[in-house]
């Protein structure tokens, strides 16, 4: 679907403000997401726009796709008191705002609340495209979803997550989620034979040795291997020792997951491993137009830009798997506090950021920025 360019609407900065406040201020856990997306569905209508929620529960809200604005709408659990405060020095420090600066805190305000509601913002004043999707914090159904009932791509994706108002991120680890099951005969504790538990623990340093790197090699380059969960013991009936790894490994744009998790396995000598779906790494260009795009128009609103490469992994690694178009990550908020128990965003940061993606999906729809 196409708007023209008198489909937009002046959403006033109060306006968009409000929306954040309200949306931060409704709780929306991973599969809890109900409440702000009906928020979100009521702004686009306020503004005459057509939107919806999905099957799977996105708000879409299809115009212009010169560019597709992003962002996930389910947030981790916690709360954090919702609230306005001034910043101090100490936050200054933080690099979260300066001095005197409105910070508003709560869970989501970072992570991706923020992002979220400035792209919900420069869709309506710009035209384009908007979804929010959910379950981003979990498993990705939303953004799977997305790519496979799309019928066409869009030109250009800019995918919401906290880059700050100045960072463009381009790159993004990939992931790959596996759980390993062992069995072993039960017997006494003093028999030199190894059990499940052992033969688990075996094998994860087995995989962690496979993939150590000297302490030179930046982050971002490197396969990280993460144990998230081990259970063991005597099985119920008393006849076994059973053992269960949960295991995570990020993989980077210089390897692909199909090797990594080939690595993984050529250790294995006692159990079994099952993998959950993977998701790519991604690196992208800092040439294409949409990169473009966005260094003029942190430029134009006083920035400097950044260039980013993030070792976790986002939606965007999906969307760059599946739409062969250019895309960047970016919103505003301090990727340090995702997720924390202090999480909270700039105010002024946020009015920046609206400006920027303004700028950005004005250009890209061939309209003048200035």
């Amino acid at each position: 679907m196409s708007a023209t360019m008198e489909d937009t609407a002046d959403v006033s900065l109060e306006a968009a403000r409000d929306l954040l406040i309200d949306l931060v201020s409704t709780p929306s856990p991973s599969g809890e997401e109900d409440g702000a997306a009906r928020r979100l569905v009521e702004f686009f209508d306020a503004y005459g726009r057509e939107a919806w929620i999905d099957d799977v529960g996105n708000v879409r809200a299809p115009a212009d796709d010169a560019v597709l604005l992003t962002s996930h709408v389910d947030t981790v659990p916690g709360e954090i008191p919702v609230r306005v405060e001034t910043a101090d020095a100490a936050d200054e420090d933080a690099e979260v705002a300066h001095e005197g600066e409105e910070i508003l805190w709560g869970r989501g305000s970072v992570d991706a609340t923020g992002p979220l509601t400035a792209m919900a913002v420069a869709a309506v004043r710009t035209g384009v495209s908007f979804v929010g999707v959910v379950k981003e914090e979990t498993s990705s159904l939303g953004a799977r979803h997305l790519v496979a009932e799309r019928e066409a791509e869009p030109d250009a994706v800019v995918n919401g997550e906290p880059s700050g108002a100045t960072g463009i991120t381009l790159g993004y680890r990939g992931f790959l989620d596996g759980t390993y099951v062992a069995t072993s005969e039960s017997g006494h504790t003093s028999r030199p034979e190894p059990n499940a538990i052992q033969h688990a623990t075996n094998w994860w340093r087995s995989v962690e040795d496979a993939f150590e790197q000297d302490e030179y090699t930046p982050v971002f380059e490197r396969v990280t291997a993460k144990p998230v969960a081990i259970d063991g013991g005597i099985s119920d009936d008393g006849l076994s020792v059973e053992a269960t790894l949960e295991a995570q490994l990020r993989v980077p744009p210089s390897l692909d997951v199909e090797t990594v998790r080939e690595t993984a396995e050529a250790e294995l000598e006692i159990g079994t491993v099952s993998w959950d779906e993977p998701i790519p790494p991604v690196m992208e260009s800092p040439r294409t137009e949409v990169a473009r795009a966005f260094r003029a128009a942190i430029r134009a609103e006083g920035g400097d830009p950044r260039l980013l490469r993030k070792t976790g992994t986002s939606d965007m690694n999906l969307y760059a798997d599946a739409w062969d178009c250019p895309m960047v990550t970016y919103g505003p908020g301090n990727s340090a506090l995702d997720h924390a128990p202090d999480e909270r965003l700039s105010l002024p940061e946020f009015d920046q950021s609206v400006a920027v993606l303004e700028r950005v999906a004005t250009t890209l729809r061939g309209g003048d920025d200035e």
